[in-house]
Order: C-alpha cells, then structure tokens, then sequence
C-alpha cells in the first residue's frame, strides 16, 4: 500500500476529490433552481401609464423584474441593443395586444424569464402579448451558447498550457528566469490560441460570423489571462496550485459567468462572483462584440487586463522573493 500510494500522492488525490464534490456543488448549486431576479426591463407607455405599468412590475413578489420607465419605442429600443435591459416592454392600452421586445443573442434564457414575467402580468391584466426578438443569435449559435464554449475552451487551454509548462520541468516551485521565460512563451501561445478559436466560430461553423479580429484580440487576452494566473497559483503553491487555478477558473468561474444563465437568474454567489473572473468577463465580452457593436465590454475588457497584468506580477515577485531567501539561506549556512 505504502509503495503504491505515497502520502503525497494520497494527499493530491485528496484534493481531486474535493475539487469534484466542489464541481458539482458549484454547477448545481447555481444551475438546479434558476429564478429571476430583478432582470432588467424598461416599459415605454403613454404618460398617463407609464408610472402605473412600472410600479406594477416593481411590485411583483420576489422583484422578479426592475423596470425603469422611458419616453418611447426608439429609446427602448436603443438601451436593449446597448445592452442596457434585457427586455423593452411597450404597453399601448389603444391595442389590443402590447410588445415585448427581446435580444436573445444575449442569452436566451434572460429573455425567457422576461417574456413570462410580462405574460403573467398582463394575463391578470386580461391583455395579451405579442413577443419581437430583435437581436436573435446567428443560425449556427444556438440559444446564444458559442460565447460561452468559446471562452470556456480559451480558459482551461490557457491554464492547461502553463501548467504543462510546470509539469514538464518537474513539480518544484520555477526559479525567476523560469516565470520570465513561461509567461514569454504563453504571449504566442495565446495569440495563436486566439486566432484558432476565431476562425473555428468564424469560417469553420459560422457559430459568430463577424468581428473576426476583434474577437481574436478577445481570445489572446482570456488565454493569457488564465496562463498568467496559472503560472502565478503555481509559483505560489507548487502543484497545489493547479487545483486552485481549477477551483476559479472552472469550479467558480465557469458556472457564474452568465453563459447558460444570466447573472439575474443566478443565486446571490454567483451572481456576485461572475463578472469578476476571466469567464465571466471573456463570455460578456465576446457576446457584445459579436451582437451588441462592442456595447458595455469595457468593464470586462478591464477585468481580463487585471488578470493578465496580476497574474504576471505575482508569478514573477513570488519567484524573486523565494529566489532571494534561497540565496540570503545559502550565505547563512556559509557563514557558519
């Protein structure tokens, strides 16, 4: 038993068993009961119902929806496509059916959640509801998924390639020269990464036709991002860190980022944690690049750039400090 498992080894498979009890906890805790939660909708209606249709929605139990008022179709319209509300609901009491406009390109399932709010509430108001998608995902992106594989693909690739860096130099912690040369080396590797995953959506299946070198520039920022946190986890916590870098990227971030549900059918984790990892934001970013004109992804560009730059300053100080102390113990033993 001792020569088949060692205590490290069993220590290691230890972790595995936590990382998958962990796997299945994250992506059913967040995916087994989706409820809506305050998704945004903004009503365009006649003065003298505008407030009344609002306060109406508002006052939903559970705030299934947020509704804001605006003064037309034209306005509703644009702060849909803005990626500003999930839904433009236009009440018009002379009809006899009232619109609901919908971006399903974002996510189908945001726009379901809005659809059924709005027909419940206009069932009780005995009115029906006619339903516009204005914004439909590409004929190969089905339910508005391909965002999300995409980027999910770009993120465990990233770290995979700098912890096969670490793997095939042995499982000791990588001197400064080491990182400087790992993190050089991912700079291409994400590039060309980027550049693959592009063409496969693009050309090959047609999934985000468009957008091609913006979404190759996306791409190379997500690779890296997850290679330079990799490579920092990893200079931190020797083989441990490969499990931690799993834990945030896949664990956590792949269940919040918003690719099958939205943050607003999300439990309150999730929801919280979503767009602050490379996931999340890769995910945000190439949705709105594709469909929404490149609306509101500077704050996820800015998250992946944080993960980038982070990632890379810590592997590198982890490396000199330990550097540093390895030298500072060898003149103290050769003072002795």
């Amino acid at each position: 038993m001792r020569d088949a498992v060692t205590p490290r080894s069993a220590f290691v498979v230890f972790g595995v068993l936590l990382l998958q009890l962990g796997f299945a906890l994250s992506y059913m805790g967040a995916f087994h009961a989706p409820k809506p939660h305050r998704v945004p909708v903004v009503v365009a209606a006649p003065p003298s119902v505008r407030q009344a249709a609002v306060a109406r929605l508002n006052a939903l139990p559970g705030e299934p929806v947020h509704a804001t008022a605006v003064t037309g179709e034209a306005q509703a319209r644009q702060r849909l496509l803005e990626r500003r509300t999930d839904a433009a609901f236009l009440l018009d009491p002379r009809a006899a059916a009232d619109t609901l406009l919908v971006a399903s390109a974002a996510g189908s399932s945001a726009s379901d959640a809005a659809t059924k709010v709005v027909r419940t509430v206009n069932t009780a108001q005995h009115r029906d509801v006619v339903v516009r998608d204005i914004r439909p995902p590409a004929a190969g992106d089905f339910r508005g998924l391909s965002s999300f594989y995409l980027v999910l693909s770009w993120t465990i690739g990233g770290y995979l390639a700098s912890s096969a860096l670490s793997m095939a130099a042995g499982s000791r912690r990588p001197t400064l020269r080491r990182v400087l040369v790992r993190l050089l080396v991912m700079l291409p590797y994400a590039f060309v990464s980027g550049i693959g995953g592009a063409v496969i959506v693009g050309p090959v299946l047609n999934c985000l036709p468009g957008a091609f070198w913006e979404l190759a520039g996306i791409g190379t920022l997500v690779v890296y991002a997850s290679a330079a946190a990799g490579v920092a986890l990893q200079s931190l916590a020797g083989t441990v860190g490969l499990g931690l870098t799993i834990l945030i990227f896949t664990v956590l971030g792949n269940p919040s980022s918003g690719g099958v549900y939205p943050a607003s059918l999300l439990p309150p984790f999730w929801r919280a944690i979503g767009q602050a990892l490379p996931p999340g934001a890769g995910t945000t970013a190439v949705r709105n690049t594709v469909y929404f004109d490149g609306h509101r992804i500077a704050a996820a560009i800015w998250v992946l750039v944080a993960w980038a730059v982070g990632g890379s300053l810590v592997a590198v100080a982890s490396s000199a400090v330990r550097g540093l102390r390895a030298r500072r113990a060898l003149v103290a033993r050769a003072t002795v």
